[in-house]
């Protein structure tokens, strides 16, 4: 199980990218923290979660 955003997945062994696209996250829009790590874009398609990581998925929201 992973954790993401509080929530318990079973997406062990899946990319990160596999994961935000299945969600229909829009990359320009978010960055990824996994285990206290800021996972750059370039990466997600190469990063695989594993049992017991904790992730959070942050979206960035315009504002003034």
């Amino acid at each position: 199980m992973v954790q993401i955003n509080g929530k318990q997945y079973e997406v062990a062994g899946r990319t990160v990218e596999s994961f935000l696209q299945e969600l229909e996250y829009d990359f320009r829009t978010i960055a990824v923290e996994l285990n206290e790590e800021i996972i750059p874009k370039v990466s997600y398609g190469h990063v695989t979660m594993q049992d017991g990581d904790v992730m959070e998925v942050v979206s960035f929201v315009g504002g003034g």
